[in-house]
């Protein structure tokens, strides 16, 4: 009997290998069975380590959401800002979740999902700061993380700009009174502030309005219409709401979803 049995539990086995082979093939997958996700894990409230260190954060909870909906494996790869579109391009992961803006100009090098976020730039000022309004910052010094959008809204304003690789340390450096305010997201600027008790506040006027995406190497439609299809669904059935409003007090969904361009 179990000579039998052999037979047809390697046919089983071989038909499960050839469907987890056809499903990474037709999703484009870099690794059967899972979806690799890049991911900074030092961007509160988007990515960050909770108490007993392992990764949470607003696009942790929705991309593991995604991965369970997708049927896959949610598998993050921890990986610093300014490598994510390297790694992107060279197929290290699916996609990246940290919170990247939706530009004109990074669309033309990947193929975003959906806008998954919506907020905007804010200026992060030391409580009573002289910085009132976002074109206050004329010929002061503001912190920017690298090679992010901020660093054009403040040059544009006429601020001398001073990058950072994290930007709990363009903050600490705010605090310490190393520069004058720091241009960083609206719903990160208010979740540190909240959670560190720090001196800071944000003027009320925003630098940009913008929606976050889930950048993809270009080439992958059928991955990132199922993404798609996952997060619609999510906000669609109030799971985004509960994933998010824990840790930011309402669901930043947006309204009219910037649409992926393939």
């Amino acid at each position: 009997m179990r000579l039998k049995l052999l037979p047809m539990l390697a046919a089983a086995l071989l038909g499960t290998f050839a469907a987890s082979a056809a499903t990474a093939q037709e999703l484009e997958l870099v690794q059967p069975g899972k979806l690799l996700v890049a991911t900074e894990g030092t961007y509160p409230p988007f990515s960050m380590r909770a108490p007993d260190g392992s990764l949470d954060g607003l696009e942790i909870r929705v991309s593991k959401e995604v991965a369970k909906r997708l049927g896959l494996e949610y598998t993050p790869v921890v990986i610093k800002w300014e490598s994510l579109l390297v790694g992107l391009a060279a197929g290290q992961y699916d996609y990246a979740s940290a919170a990247m803006d939706i530009t004109a100009e990074r669309q033309k090098q990947v193929t975003f999902a959906d806008g998954w976020l919506e907020s905007g730039g804010r200026v992060v000022t030391k409580t009573g700061s002289e910085i009132k309004q976002a074109s206050d910052i004329k010929g002061r010094t503001v912190g920017v993380l690298v090679a992010s959008s901020w660093l054009k809204l403040a040059e544009e304003r006429g601020a001398t700009v001073k990058a950072y690789k994290a930007e709990a340390d363009a903050l600490q450096d705010l605090v310490n009174g190393n520069v004058d305010g720091v241009i960083t997201d609206s719903i990160a600027a208010a979740y540190a502030i909240k959670a560190s008790k720090l001196p800071l506040t944000l003027t009320d006027d925003y630098v940009s309005h913008i929606q976050k995406g889930f950048p993809f190497k270009k080439g992958k439609p059928n991955l990132v219409k199922a993404v798609n299809k996952a997060l619609a669904d999510m906000i669609a059935d109030g799971t985004y709401a509960k994933l998010t409003t824990e840790l930011v007090g309402y669901s930043p969904a947006p309204k009219d979803p910037i649409r992926s361009q393939f």
